[in-house]
């Protein structure tokens, strides 16, 4: 994949002429449409059948656009199959395997550690089947980025990244389908249910001497609040230890990025929610780590600017993560421009984001 220029796209935005820049895998992984594969209007309801809501292409828009160096796509291809296999062989009690999360654990901290300005990239599409195992490589991920940021022990960083990597395991104890669904359509019934998967993912993992405290903490307690308001405990700001307070920031962030259990809302106003949150719900710290750490717009996204101007963000400014380079595609007039256009937000100081396109 290393160079691939390509961009994610809804498909519902297929005009029927798209590149496919990527294979599209069902559930089991087998090859649906291979990459290179040109996309029909007539493929779309398909598609959708199929739970697959956006894809990967090739197409004019997307020149200049690379995602090979997106964290969260190189973690996918390279721990997501693992953290899989780990988690589904532990639900049949094998803990010997389990402890393999370790290994996972330590490659995503050699990845971060080689990039120390690094700037956390949402960029993928996320299955239905692969929300958990996602998700949780995800949370982890942006968990050392932010425990690096914050000048934790290297000891402290691994405990985390183990933490953040088992966070969600009490899910597999949940029996009912919440994967496509919201918080509000369940009942009051279903919503304690779900809340006990903090309990359930403890009990399982309260008597393994190979997990620390911190580790076991952070599955009890990654949805503490400053104010109390979070649980199992409602513990305070004090209380929750800092472990907990990073895997809260990144497991929220990550959930309304991509709509886990609550509405899906765009990066920037996902980041937005957090900030407003801070010292309230969020340690103010860890929140000032995150904006730091999180690009605003992700690479392949499309922006409007204040000018009236369409671009495609082609890369991001590690010290200033909501002033990306963008390439202009439509001017004032709605034109696309005879010749490249490309602006540093950095430079260009009267030029700012105004929204971000679902395309």
């Amino acid at each position: 994949m290393k160079g691939k220029i390509m961009r994610v796209i809804s498909v519902d935005s297929v005009k029927g002429y798209e590149l496919l820049a990527k294979d599209i895998l069902n559930e089991n992984h087998s090859v649906l449409m291979k990459a290179g594969t040109i996309v029909k209007k007539e493929y779309i309801n398909r598609l959708k059948e199929l739970n697959i809501e956006f894809i990967y292409v090739e197409d004019d828009i997307a020149q200049g656009v690379s995602l090979s160096d997106s964290l969260e796509l190189q973690l996918q291809e390279q721990c997501q199959e693992a953290v899989r296999n780990i988690l589904l062989k532990y639900t049949h009690h094998d803990d010997k395997e389990m402890k393999e999360i370790k290994m996972v654990a330590d490659e995503i901290i050699y990845d971060i550690m080689n990039e120390p300005e690094i700037i956390y990239n949402i960029s993928t599409i996320r299955n239905k089947s692969e929300s958990t195992y996602a998700h949780s490589l995800n949370v982890c991920a942006l968990s050392v980025i932010l425990a690096f940021r914050l000048k934790l022990s290297k000891d402290k960083i691994r405990e985390i990244a183990i933490g953040s990597l088992l966070h969600d395991i009490g899910f597999t104890y949940i029996t009912f389908d919440y994967q496509s669904k919201i918080m509000e359509d369940f009942s009051e019934k279903e919503i304690k249910e779900i809340k006990k998967h903090v309990i359930y993912g403890y009990s399982a993992v309260e008597e393994k001497d190979w997990l620390t405290k911190t580790s076991r903490d952070i599955i009890l307690g990654h949805h503490e609040r400053l104010d109390g308001s979070g649980y199992p405990f409602r513990l305070k700001d004090a209380k929750i230890p800092i472990g907990n307070k990073i895997v809260a920031v990144c497991d929220e962030f990550d959930s309304r990025a991509y709509g886990n259990l609550m509405p899906k809302t765009k990066v920037h106003e996902a980041i937005d929610y957090i900030v407003s949150q801070a010292e309230v719900k969020f340690d103010l710290e860890v929140v000032k780590a995150f904006v730091a750490s999180v690009a605003a717009y992700p690479i392949g996204a499309l922006v409007i600017t204040n000018e009236g101007e369409v671009g495609i963000v082609l890369r991001q400014n590690p010290k200033c993560p909501t002033r990306p380079v963008i390439r202009i595609v439509k001017d004032q007039e709605g034109k696309k421009p005879t010749e490249w256009v490309e602006k540093d937000l950095t430079k260009e100081l009267t030029l700012f984001i105004t929204d971000t396109i679902i395309d």
